[in-house]
């Protein structure tokens, strides 16, 4: 298969791109792959790390408010769109891409112009920008929620999953001890993103001290940059604090209850490997959607929420407590997340651009 996939920005696009192509070569493993992504943004770094081929656009998103400087990304993006016809005409991908992110919109844009077959994935419950702007641009759309489905033509929008929910139910188990932590104790995992959450951390670590009477355990995944400031501190033994774990839906897998933000990549491996969570979402993201893709889950009873302006010792100890301890309910959320998990989303989206390809009707 040859291939034009663009995603940038943040993990929650990043990754679910990079679990599309890991799908793709997985099946066909002689596949032809060219990543389009920015100059300056984490995808830069990441993707020529994995072996594939890059290429970077000088690109920044739109400003929400009226600004002069609106007309300095709309240079740049007209510049973009010319720049990714050439890449595409010359790379003659059988289809591209998109799985979110301002840099998408040009290379799908540039794609469907020249008589591409073209796919975009929308990871959240609210639709991006960039998502919003390329519906009309895209054969085919992939959502992780089956509530965004209403957002887009009927005949368009497929119910994919998320992919990274497929990497994570194979990725194998971790070992508690290899932790420091018991095989016969609750566990409840405390994380807020690959680079951590300093607002939050800072009042977590103000409230580790209340765990130390509690039967369950804790480990606390604090992110690089903040573990530095706190690595050196004592902590009751029923508390493990590290700064990062490569492949946390390993340790997902032995976890009882996870407090952690809202973002797409993070629910869909909760869903795939059914872990009950309390979802503490970023009031600082756009739209507010990692609010709304917290609420998909909670109004199925298959989470919980605190929200951060809420987020006090007393209320988050209350929660874990009440969970835990309340065997009817902690399975009653377990089993819905069984239910509205997809847990083959990397299969559906692989069995979906296949079948753009080959113009099979029964896609179209």
């Amino acid at each position: 298969m040859r291939v034009v996939i663009s995603a940038g920005g943040t993990g929650g696009h990043i990754y679910p791109a990079i679990a599309i192509i890991n799908k793709i070569k997985s099946e066909e493993p002689n596949s032809d792959i060219l990543y389009i992504g920015t100059s300056d943004r984490m995808e830069k770094d990441i993707i020529p790390e994995l072996g594939i081929k890059y290429v970077e656009l000088e690109i920044c998103g739109f400003k929400r408010k009226l600004t002069f400087e609106n007309i300095k990304v709309l240079i740049k993006f007209l510049k973009s769109r010319e720049k990714c016809k050439k890449i595409i005409k010359d790379f003659d991908p059988e289809i591209v891409i998109g799985a979110g992110g301002y840099v998408t919109a040009p290379v799908i844009w540039a794609a469907k112009k020249l008589g591409k077959r073209t796919f975009i994935h929308e990871q959240n419950s609210v639709v991006g920008l960039s998502n919003k702007y390329l519906t009309k641009y895209a054969d085919k759309i992939g959502v992780s929620f089956e509530s965004t489905m209403k957002y887009f033509p009927k005949n368009k929008v497929v119910l994919t999953g998320n992919p990274c929910s497929q990497k994570a139910i194979l990725i194998k188990k971790a070992k508690k001890e290899d932790y420091g932590l018991s095989k016969d104790k609750k566990l409840v995992l405390i994380v807020m993103g690959s680079l951590g959450s300093k607002t939050i951390n800072d009042k977590i670590f103000s409230f580790l001290d209340a765990f130390r009477n509690k039967d369950y355990e804790v480990l606390f995944v604090t992110g690089n940059s903040y573990y530095e400031k706190i690595k050196n501190n004592k902590y009751p033994k029923n508390i493990k604090v590290v700064p990062f774990i490569y492949e946390l839906p390993s340790i997902m897998k032995v976890t009882d209850l996870m407090i952690t933000r809202a973002g797409a990549s993070t629910m869909s491996e909760i869903m795939a490997l059914a872990v009950p969570a309390i979802f503490i979402p970023s009031p600082y993201v756009t739209n507010n959607h990692q609010y709304k893709n917290a609420m998909d889950l909670v109004n199925k009873n298959a989470a919980l929420i605190l929200e951060e302006k809420n987020l006090t010792k007393e209320a988050l100890i209350k929660l874990i407590d009440d969970t835990l301890l309340n065997t009817k309910n902690y399975n009653e959320i377990k089993n819905n997340l069984k239910n509205i998990g997809i847990k083959d989303s990397g299969e559906r989206i692989y069995e979906l651009l296949k079948g753009m390809i080959m113009d099979d009707k029964k896609f179209f």
